[in-house]
């Protein structure tokens, strides 16, 4: 990366103050920055390092004020969070390339169909009647299954496996070990004790611009389809059961499990080692933090769900109060 404090100005709709000529090689974190690096700031935490930083650049928020002179020349922008975002999506978009490829010992049936410079890595495998998209990249190691479709420019990392029938988007990013289309954890009960499987003859979609964490798990239906609406950014390990349906741009964070049947809205987030029971349907921008177990609907829009199991947040902060009087909290 070599670009001037000008040009990224220019990239991010932001302001230069100070010198517009510096030639920036690489990011780095405020609080460690470095001739030719950039950084940014967002959190008042690192307000400090600000004034400190040996950094050439700094990105911070246009209405932010300053009490101290800074050696750094600075780029202003509505949301330094944000920006940073675009400009490391920036950078990375200018390294990227795109070719044709078919690795050693990779496997792609007759019957399948590639698009414009597909790369497909060693030891990978394609099966019959599967579509993928131009532009996408395929590590090795990466197993798709029949009648699969992949959209453009999408991400495969290295160990996913995509079950038959599985639909995936345009620009979605499956890291490793992503397992999409895995049979739903439906048994049914015998007279004897025992577990009779049941089939899965339904499939996953995922829409558009949907990320799913490394060794991640979607299951596919039971009937119909398990689907993962457009947006979606899904962290690390973390299980999304059958016929479940998870709406636009909803956050589910690590180690969070979701049940089957139930049905997430839209701009929600999942904090991490959330847990949902099956069959029921959470509303809209519903937030819910860490380690909350979600047993029953949620119907109330822009909720906060916290405690096991989870209520209100508001109605929590106020039984917290009450755990740590009777010396079931430690008061420490």
């Amino acid at each position: 990366m070599e670009l001037t404090t000008q040009k990224i100005a220019e990239v991010l709709n932001g302001r230069v103050e100070g010198d517009p000529h510096i030639l920036i090689k690489t990011f780095a974190r405020i609080e460690s920055g470095k001739p030719g690096a950039i950084c940014f700031f967002a959190n008042p935490k690192y307000e400090k390092y600000v004034y400190t930083s040996k950094a050439s650049a700094i990105i911070i928020n246009e209405d932010f004020q300053l009490t101290q002179p800074v050696s750094a020349t600075l780029i202003r922008v509505p949301n330094a969070y944000s920006a940073v975002a675009a400009l490391l999506d920036y950078v990375t978009a200018q390294k990227r390339s795109y070719k044709r490829y078919r690795g050693r010992h990779s496997v792609i049936r007759w019957s399948s169909k590639l698009g414009k410079k597909v790369y497909v890595g060693e030891n990978s495998y394609i099966g019959e009647h599967s579509k993928v998209g131009s532009y996408t990249k395929i590590y090795p190691q990466v197993y798709i299954g029949d009648n699969v479709t992949i959209g453009d420019y999408c991400i495969l990392y290295p160990g996913v496996k995509i079950y038959s029938g599985s639909v995936i988007g345009n620009r979605v990013i499956l890291q490793a070990g992503a397992v999409i289309g895995s049979d739903g954890f439906g048994f049914a009960p015998q007279t004897d004790g025992s577990y009779k499987k049941i089939e899965h003859n339904g499939n996953v979609i995922i829409e558009d611009d949907v990320e799913i964490g490394a060794n991640s798990t979607v299951d596919k239906s039971q009937m119909g389809s398990t689907i993962i609406h457009k947006g979606v950014k899904v962290d690390n390990l973390v299980q999304i059961a059958h016929n479940v349906e998870v709406g636009e741009h909803t956050v589910m964070c690590a180690q969070t499990g979701v049940a089957g049947s139930t049905k997430i809205g839209k701009f929600c987030t999942l904090a991490g080692q959330v847990g949902v029971v099956g069959h029921i349907s959470i509303a809209d921008k519903t937030m819910v933090a860490a380690k909350t177990s979600i047993i029953k609907s949620i119907t109330q829009e822009g909720s906060i769900y916290q405690g096991n199991p989870g209520f209100d947040h508001n109605e929590f902060k106020r039984a917290y109060v009450q755990f740590r009087k009777s010396g079931r909290v430690n008061n420490k």
